[in-house]
């Protein structure tokens, strides 16, 4: 466990320093590096994790916010087809945050438009926040 600890504020630590090296106003793939621990080498990239908060605009009438919902949803899909995304889904509360999408695109301003997109953010029913993810490369849930 110790051994995992500091590999991982090792990680982090290096990362942060070469993540800051990047013109990402130049990117046309995601960006990734190479990590090695023990006998494995894991392909390490760059994600950007859109946190679908509570918007300000929610007084759609039932009708009007199931719309809205089917449209969402439709375009999450979309983007999942794309390959513009990896991971997305609800919360199980009902809590500011709404909902993640973890976009695999190039830059953070291309991930940012692409959630903006969103009709329900459109809308207004939902608000985004971003920040930079990094995972191995192909990882899965379990």
């Amino acid at each position: 466990m110790k051994k995992i600890m500091m590999c991982s504020v090792g990680l982090l630590i290096s990362v942060s320093a070469w993540a800051q090296e990047v013109d990402s106003s130049k990117a046309t793939v995601p960006e990734t590096f190479e990590m090695e621990s023990g006998d494995t080498t894991y392909v390490m990239q760059k994600y950007f994790m859109v946190f679908l908060k509570r918007g300000p605009e929610r007084s759609q009438d039932e009708q009007e916010a199931a719309t809205i919902q089917k449209k969402h949803l439709a375009y999450l899909n979309k983007m999942y087809e794309m390959g513009k995304t990896s991971i997305t889904g609800p919360f199980g509360d009902d809590g500011e945050i709404r909902g993640i999408v973890i976009y695999n695109t190039a830059t953070k301003e291309e991930a940012l438009k692409l959630a903006k997109q969103d009709p329900a953010v459109q809308a207004g029913r939902l608000e985004v926040e971003i920040h930079p993810f990094w995972s191995a490369k192909g990882s899965t849930l379990r």
